[in-house]
Order: structure tokens, then C-alpha cells, then sequence
């Protein structure tokens, strides 16, 4: 889960013919990582570029002199071809479904854009009806109707005047982040958005994205880890890694006032250890559960750095660091875009265990590469290919690590579930509805789900786009993924699916994009990586026909 929070610098309004440096700083990927040209052009060129494009185009693409784009994301594939991603604001506001991506020829001259939403903005007054302490109030009603029976305390809500333009017809809204703290102790929080001329709740979403020398873990057994000598004793922290490291929560809870802006957090005092010999693989030892959230962050910045170029989450070379212990009891775990990190909860003991499963470490920072990417909005179908996204490249995560005592497979948390539970994973993706509640296929309510359910028609996609159709056992692990249609799919391998899924996500999605913007994107995606008459562009096609995405 992840509080999820853009934060780009150094915008330029458009009239100025400016565009902006984002804050992650070099935003690459080529189609093949290795495979960089000396003339390639830099960051900085294809923006100069993106901001021509924008001047020539500006009618096109919905630009008007009310608004600002600010940069979010560049990449630049091996051959040039160069992507730039902008973030939009009308009359200084920002606008919700006003990101765009340009592209452009290896030359700078403009190909086209794939955008949110289309239309111009237009809004008669940035003057609301509804004050903002009535959104803050309707907020935090949302926020107490989500959790019955739960008594919240230290409950607060920041209203911010918005455009949305994901939900039809552009308007003023109040986007409302609402925060409290449950009976235990643990956090709360929900983004609420709410039409500014008539207090009608637009959307609401869940701003937790939950899921859910050498160490002795907990669930990946003894594993290698790269820490920092400290005088006479070593700190849990990766000096290889952008300076990742591991710290103990104390079992405390953060104090946010706002879901963005926290009074106080939990510790994160690094772990230190005397002989650079780390936990003993159970939970009596507080540095086990440590040395799983380690292996997890060393894992995934690897996955990424060596399958698609990436320099750690925020692709711009700076680690990210672990807080375990979290809360008390807190069956949960989350990536935080606020403080950049991540965070497990210990568990109940009955239906989880500490959730610092690899797969899981995988999933929630995957929320953090998303929120610096696509920005998938995070409810409706674009919310369930946010959750779809964590779940099927925090599963190539599992299986890049290639760890025998955690195998790769298709279950998603399987480590983490206790036999209170009642079954064996979190989510299931060769047929996502044996977990009771996620979608198989694609249907006109599947947009109404928890995105936490309506994950599965992209997660079954991915199944049978690597492993393909029929009852078959991979690595050890037994499956039978249906077809809508009955139709057979063969599948084109994991290597694949993960090279057409980020591409797509970094370089064609949106934050607005939905199932059929899905399908569009990675078939861009398989065209860009293997042609359009490609084995690989027929099998995408394919494989979401399957799960009834036309």
C-alpha cells in the first residue's frame, strides 16, 4: 500500500514555452538496457523537445494559456525515440487525469501523445460553493463509513481545491486526505473527492495500498546481504544500493496529521549487529523479520536495475529504507511515497505472520516505481491495474531472486498467511476467483470492485501471457487457468511479459488508464520491444481476449 503523492519541481507555465526538471532526475529505460547510443539524446534534450511539441501541438493535446505542465517522467529508448511525461494545472490547480506523455522521434520531431483524459478545461470560477472545512467534514464521515465498528481517534482531513477530469466533464472538486487512527493504534486514511459547487463525493480510495555479511530470515532462509561498518560493529545498511537500510519501529504507529504530513513517525533506528551475522530465523530474534525486508528492497532494486535499467525506485539512484515492527498487531504493510519507504506490520499471529514476504517487498514497492511512472489513479480499473502492477512484477521479483526456500511461483503472499486465513495465499493469478472475491474477466462492473479484486483480470492476463492456458505444473506449483472464450493461449515466458508490462507502464499508461487502455498500451509496448507482426504482439492480443478485454 502506498500514500500516493506526486511530487515534481520546477514548473514552467506553458505561454512561457517552459517545461520542468523532475525531481527524480534522469528517467531512462531503452528497449534494451545495454544497448545505449553515445548520441543518444539526454534528459534535458528531450524535454527541450517535449516543450516544443507542446508549443506546436498545444491545440491538440488541450493546452490552453490557464494552464502549466509540469515534467514527471523522461525515457529514452536505445534508438532515441524519447517519452516525456507531464503532469497538468489549470489556473494553478492541480487537475486529476491531466497527465499526458509526448513522443518523439529519434530526431525530437514530434509522433504523437497518449493521454488521461481528452477534451480542453474549461471551468466558468476556481471559486468553490462547499467551504473547505464542509469537504473536510464530508471526508472524514467517508473515512468513519469505510471502518464500522472501528472507534477513530486523532481523526484529521486537509481539503485541496482540485479540477478533476477523470470523472466525465472537467470540474472544481475538493480532493480531501483523511487520517486517523483505529483501535489499536494503527493508521487509517482515505482520499475523498468531493464537487466543489454541491458537496456530491465524486470518488473515494484507500490512500494505504495494502495487500497485503549474511542473514537468518524468517521466510527466505540464510541469504547475503551488503551492510555498513560502523567503528566496531555493522549497520543493517546497503552502501551498494543507493543506501538502503533497515530500522526497527519499536512496534509504535506514525502520528500524521494528514496522510502526507506526519507530527511524528514511528523509529527507524537502523539495525546494528556485532558480527555482521544477522538474526536467527526466527521471531524471538527482532533482526530475522529485518533481514527479510532487507533481502526484499536488495531484491527488487536488483530485478529492476538489471531487467530494465532502472537506478531504484525512483530511478534516480537513491535508496529507499525498511521499518518492521510496525504497530501493534498491524496485519499490514506499505510503501510510503511521503518518506519514501517501506513499512511491515508483525501480523496477528492468526491470519498473518510478519508481512515481509519477498513477493510482498516486491508488490509495495512497485507502488512507489508506479507513482513516479503511470500514476495509475488508485480506484475504478485504473486502480485495479495499480494493485495488478505490484502483484505481477513484485511476482518476476519473487522469481528473479530465485531463492529456494521462497520459489518463484503464481501466489501472491503465500508466505505471509496463517491458517486462520483460510487458505493458502492472498491472490491466486492463474485463476484469480479462487481467492472468492477477484475477477476472472473483465465485465462492465468490474470497475465498481475493490481494486484489490478487480487486479484479477490483469493478473490472470499475465498468467497466460507467460505461462498460457490449461492445468499445468510450474515449478512445483500445480495450475489450471481458464479462458473466457474456451480458446487456448500459449504463452510467451515471464522475461517477456515483464518487458511489455513496464514499457507499457513507463512509457503508454496513464493515470486514467482502464482495461481497454491496458490492452492498447502493452500491444504498443509488444510492438515497440517485437514488431506488429511479432509472435509476442499476437500472443498480448491473445491473452486478454482471454480474459474478455477487446
Amino acid at each position: 500500500m502506498s500514500r500516493i503523492r506526486i511530487d515534481v519541481r520546477g514548473s514552467r507555465r506553458l505561454a512561457a514555452l517552459g517545461a520542468a526538471v523532475t525531481s527524480a532526475g534522469l528517467l531512462a529505460a531503452a528497449l534494451s538496457p545495454a544497448a545505449v547510443a553515445d548520441d543518444r539524446p539526454t534528459r534535458a534534450g528531450a524535454i527541450r523537445n517535449a516543450a516544443s511539441a507542446l508549443l506546436e501541438h498545444a491545440a491538440g493535446l488541450g493546452l490552453t494559456s490557464d494552464e502549466g505542465t509540469k515534467v514527471r517522467d523522461v525515457v529514452v529508448d536505445g534508438d532515441g525515440t524519447q517519452h516525456v511525461r507531464y503532469d497538468r494545472t489549470y489556473r494553478r490547480l492541480p487537475v486529476l487525469g491531466g497527465d499526458f506523455v509526448v513522443h518523439l522521434a529519434p530526431d525530437g520531431t514530434y509522433r504523437g501523445a497518449d493521454r488521461a483524459t481528452r477534451g480542453t478545461i474549461s471551468l466558468a470560477s476556481t471559486h468553490p460553493s462547499i467551504p473547505a472545512p464542509r469537504a473536510a467534514g464530508l471526508a472524514a464521515n467517508a473515512l468513519r463509513a469505510v471502518n464500522l465498528g472501528e472507534t477513530l481517534k486523532k481523526l484529521t482531513a486537509e481539503p485541496r481545491l482540485v479540477v478533476d477530469a477523470l470523472h466525465g466533464r472537467p470540474r472544481l472538486a475538493w480532493r480531501t486526505d483523511v487520517a486517523a487512527r483505529d483501535s489499536l493504534g494503527n493508521p487509517v486514511s482515505r482520499t475523498v473527492l468531493t464537487d466543489a459547487r454541491t458537496g456530491a463525493q465524486i470518488d473515494a480510495w484507500n490512500d494505504i495500498e495494502t495487500a497485503t555479511g549474511d542473514g537468518r530470515s524468517l521466510y527466505s532462509g540464510t541469504v547475503p546481504l551488503r551492510t555498513t561498518q560502523s567503528g566496531s560493529a555493522y549497520q543493517l545498511k546497503d552502501p551498494t544500493r543507493g543506501g538502503t537500510y533497515t530500522g526497527d519501529a519499536a512496534n509504535q504507529s506514525d502520528l500524521c496529521i494528514l496522510t502526507t504530513i506526519c507530527v511524528s513517525r514511528a523509529p527507524s533506528t537502523v539495525f546494528t549487529d556485532a558480527d555482521d551475522h544477522w538474526g536467527d530465523g526466527t521471531g524471538a530474534d527482532r533482526a530475522s523479520a529485518a533481514v527479510d525486508a532487507q533481502y526484499g528492497t536488495d531484491m527488487t532494486w536488483d530485478f529492476y536495475k538489471n531487467v530494465f535499467g532502472r537506478n531504484g525506485i525512483g530511478n534516480d539512484g537513491k535508496g529507499s529504507y525498511n521499518r518492521v515492527h510496525y504497530g501493534n498487531r498491524y496485519n499490514n504493510a506499505f510503501w510510503d511515497d511521503s518518506c519514501f519507504c517501506m513499512t511491515y506490520g508483525d501480523g496477528d499471529g492468526t491470519t498473518f505472520g510478519p508481512l515481509v514476504g519477498l513477493d510482498v517487498a516486491g508488490h509495495e514497492m512497485t507502488h512507489g516505481v508506479t507513482s513516479k511512472t503511470a500514476g495509475l489513479t488508485y480506484s475504478g480499473e485504473s486502480g485495479g491495474l495499480n494493485e495488478a502492477t505490484s502483484d505481477i512484477l513484485g511476482t518476476l521479483v519473487e522469481w528473479y531472486a530465485d531463492n529456494s526456500s521462497d520459489p518463484g511461483d503464481y501466489l501472491i503472499g503465500e508466505k505471509i498467511v496463517r491458517s486462520g486465513f483460510g487458505r493458502d495465499a492472498l491472490r491466486y493469478m492463474d485463476k484469480p476467483s479462487r481467492d472468492g472475491q477477484s475477477a476472472d474477466y473483465w465485465s462492465p462492473s468490474v470497475g465498481k470492485l475493490d481494486v484489490h479484486y478487480s487486479s484479477g483480470v490483469a493478473n490472470h492476463f499475465a498468467y497466460l501471457l507467460a505461462e498460457g492456458s490449461g492445468a499445468k505444473t510450474v515449478n512445483g506449483v500445480r495450475y489450471d487457468s481458464p479462458t473466457y472464450d474456451g480458446k487456448p493461449v500459449t504463452g510467451i515466458g515471464r522475461d517477456k511479459l515483464g518487458q511489455i508490462w513496464y514499457r507499457a507502464l513507463t512509457v503508454y499508461m496513464t493515470s486514467s488508464t482502464d482495461y481497454a487502455g491496458a490492452r492498447t498500451a502493452t500491444l504498443d509496448a509488444a510492438r515497440d520491444l517485437y514488431g506488429a507482426g511479432s509472435t509476442e504482439y499476437a500472443a498480448v492480443g491473445a491473452a486478454w481476449s482471454a480474459v474478455n478485454v477487446h
